[in-house]
């Protein structure tokens, strides 16, 4: 039942319903990636083939740096659960993600991190996706989808 100070809610696109699962599976992998990085380290890093210049690169990394990656992740794993219940929050979540991975871009190749090893390729993938994500949540929100 909407009331005059509540609009309809529009229905949700079958594309909004794959982007929404794409999403929720990418950023649980990142999720999952961030914690192992954390719990596991060195044997995590190792196990996923990077070599020892690159594990000392991320062993660099100020606790500023860390939350900068933690607010790229966990920002996107909020957004897409956020997309999931259809909330227009899930924009200000993704901005921050956006933000976060954009943060986290710069420093890489700030500090020395195509010499580590690091390429641009995945970095880049990362923003890109999450500005997609912010346009995607914001134009869902203004078309009615989220609310």
């Amino acid at each position: 039942m909407t009331t005059a100070d509540t609009p309809a809610r529009a229905g949700a696109p079958w594309h909004f319903w794959l982007v929404t699962a794409i999403s929720v599976f990418w950023n649980a992998f990142g999720a999952y990636d961030y914690t192992m990085s954390h719990l596991q380290g060195d044997a995590y890093y190792k196990a996923g083939g990077m070599s020892e210049t690159q594990i000392a690169f991320m062993h660099s990394y100020p606790v500023w740096m860390h939350a900068v990656w933690a607010f790229g992740v966990w920002g996107s794993v909020v957004g897409s659960v956020l997309l999931l219940l259809r909330s227009r929050w899930a924009f200000h979540a993704f901005v921050v993600s956006a933000l976060g991975a954009a943060g986290a871009l710069i420093y890489t190749f700030v500090n020395n991190g195509p010499a580590a090893g690091f390429g641009p390729v995945m970095p880049l993938v990362i923003v890109a996706v999450c500005v997609f994500l912010v346009w995607f949540s914001q134009t869902m929100t203004s078309r009615g989808v989220l609310r």
